[in-house]
């Protein structure tokens, strides 16, 4: 998924000044003499007074923001209409700290602005604001609108309309249906003053002080209390992004499964990390659910254990070193084949032509050993310099690391950043003409991206081929919360192109030896029922095992309160026939607030 650390101008930054690419400007007058909060707001997402000048707009300020780039505060009408389409609530942005206390009772004349976060290029929907504004406060002290209770009832089932296709898919120019549509609901209420109450936490706390709950207790819950997302059809209703008004220093530090008991209450914002949010100017109470790390069985003497695990940009001046030994040690049970993902070269994100990463890798290993694991040996090939993405400077790759008091590795030389690995066959049985080697690193499809790792296995005398993958991101898709319905997923292509070469790959191999053993694992950045795992699993060539599981359980990423499935492991037929395999997501990570990475690692155990 995409990182906001770049992006991210402050801590909880949900707008800024309106520029000319993200706002949307009309130019036809307004009769501001009577102009009130919801003829603002208006019945579709877009104020039918963008652009303009509004005069003495009456409001009571609900709640105010003091820090960021978004400094301003929200009014809410205290005699709202009667249509539940349009909004009370509006956001006053003034730039610098303002000086309006909550309860005051004010009138803004200024110009009605649809703020864009992140962009028009986003696509994301717009924020419906006040800017340039001049107030003027008529009494203090004033009670502030009661909030308006957001729960499993009063949220929709359904989650959005469809776009209008006239308008290139977008649902702005739509009216908005609040009692069918979950993001109509949300968008009726926006600026408004809203509450939620015992509310279990879907998404740890981030380090941006911000986590996910769920208003809906049973939508989609997972064993572990999070809320999977099964399918592009079965959106999560009942998501809502959490973040204060107060200090971030008193943020709670949850994780999924934890519950912020009582009342958390403050006007619902829009942010571009995450949609709707409640910005909270009154915090629940956070009650713990008593989650902790799983820990996988130990595969026994027969059996082989191949595992993946992103160790998000791991480098050797990173402090996580054993904690990752630990987790591969303890909660891995010292898998025999590691492929690991995210392993960054020896300086890290110094861009200055350093590839190798042979000494992050040996630091890992060391602290495998101090953590009374195996002595791991690994093989890998180093990448054109900037030429696999990444953190820029980076160079990330796929590793495998395998014990070879369990397993041996098949050496085979030629394999290089730039060769690209073959089949042939030999006696009748499938061999990889370089191991370790790259699947055609050279094809347009990983510009860009990491190139597949490929490793020939010896255990108890069967091979096992092995790819190690990292798929392109999907950075730069459009958000769930996108004014583009459904929202384009433009990182598809290329990964799609990606998985298309895996399968040949595989096809390759089982064309040779139709009864080989062949896993294609590591962080596919997609989601098992995605047209991406489609083509990786092709006309049966390989499956995913995830799919082994029950659906409450496929996950291995927690993302804006989904918890969703972006590592894989796909076997063969020889393997999926055998049907004494076994699958394990291993719950270490990504459900806690103090991760060291943000995947889940995953565990296969078989019998060749």
């Amino acid at each position: 998924m995409p990182s906001r650390s770049s992006a991210r101008l402050a801590a909880l930054t949900v707008a800024a000044v309106c520029s000319a690419a993200s706002a949307v400007v009309l130019t036809s007058p307004a009769h501001a003499d009577s102009v009130r909060i919801h003829d603002i707001q208006g019945t579709t997402r877009i104020s039918p007074f963008a652009g303009q000048k509004v005069t003495d707009v009456p409001g009571v300020v609900t709640a105010t923001r003091t820090y960021g780039s978004s400094r301003g505060f929200w009014i809410q009408d205290p005699s709202p209409d009667d249509n539940p389409a349009t909004s009370e609530g509006v956001f006053v942005f003034t730039s610098s700290t303002p000086k309006v206390a909550v309860g005051d009772s004010v009138t803004v004349t200024g110009t009605v602005s649809e703020y864009v976060p992140g962009g028009a290029s986003s696509g994301n929907q717009s924020l419906t604001e006040i800017t340039k504004p001049t107030i003027t406060t008529v009494s203090t002290g004033n009670a502030v609108p009661a909030p308006v209770v957001i729960d499993e009832d009063s949220v929709p089932d359904a989650y959005t309309p469809e776009g209008d296709t006239a308008a290139a898919g977008s649902v702005n120019g739509l009216t908005l249906d609040p009692s069918t549509y979950a993001l109509d609901y949300y968008e009726s209420l926006e600026g408004m003053n809203v509450q939620v109450e015992d509310t279990r936490v879907v998404t740890a706390t981030d380090p941006y002080s911000e986590l996910w709950v769920t208003v809906k207790p049973w939508e989609h819950r997972s064993h572990r209390g999070g809320t999977v997302y099964g399918s592009y059809d079965s959106q999560n209703t009942g998501r809502l992004q959490i973040q204060s008004l107060g200090s971030t220093a008193d943020f709670p530090k949850a994780n999924v499964g934890d519950t912020l008991e009582g009342t958390t209450t403050g006007p619902l914002d829009f942010n571009q990390y995450g949609g709707y949010t409640l910005v909270a100017s009154k915090l629940g109470t956070l009650h713990s659910g008593g989650l902790e790390r799983e820990t996988t069985r130990k595969q026994s003497s027969r059996e082989l254990a191949v595992a993946t695990y992103n160790v998000e940009n791991l480098d050797p001046s990173d402090a996580t070193f054993d904690k990752h030994a630990a987790a591969i040690v303890n909660n891995l049970q010292s898998p025999d084949i590691v492929s690991l993902e995210e392993i960054q070269d020896n300086n890290g994100a110094t861009d200055d032509g350093t590839v190798d990463a042979n000494q992050t890798v040996n630091k890992l290993i060391d602290a495998i050993v101090a953590a009374g694991g195996p002595k791991y040996d690994w093989r890998s090939i180093n990448p054109v310099n900037d030429q696999d993405g990444g953190e820029p400077g980076g160079n990330i790759r796929q590793v495998f690391l395998f014990n070879p008091e369990r397993v041996s590795f098949v050496d085979r030389a030629g394999g290089d950043s730039t060769t690209a690995v073959g089949v042939t066959k030999v006696d009748g049985k499938a061999q990889l003409t370089v191991s370790p080697g790259r699947i055609d690193p050279t094809n347009a499809a990983w510009t860009s991206s990491r190139k597949p790792l490929a490793g020939e296995f010896v255990f108890r005398g069967k091979t096992v081929f092995v790819i190690a993958n990292h798929l392109n991101s999907k950075g730069g898709d459009q958000g769930l919360t996108s004014q583009y319905q459904p929202p384009a997923r433009s990182s598809e292509i290329q990964r799609h192109a990606q998985a298309t070469e895996v399968n040949a790959f595989v096809k390759d191999i089982l064309s040779v030896q139709k009864n080989a053993d062949v896993i294609a694992l590591g962080d596919m950045n997609d989601f098992e029922f995605s047209e991406t795992a489609k083509i990786l699993e092709g006309d049966g060539e390989l499956w995913s095992a995830i799919k082994s599981l029950p659906k409450s359980e496929r996950y291995t990423y927690d993302y804006q309160g989904n918890e969703q499935v972006l590592d894989q492991i796909l076997v063969s037929p020889a393997i999926r026939r055998g049907c004494d395999f076994e699958y394990d997501s291993v719950h270490v990570n990504s459900e806690f607030n103090d991760q060291i990475s943000d995947h889940d690692p995953q565990v296969l155990r078989f019998r060749p």
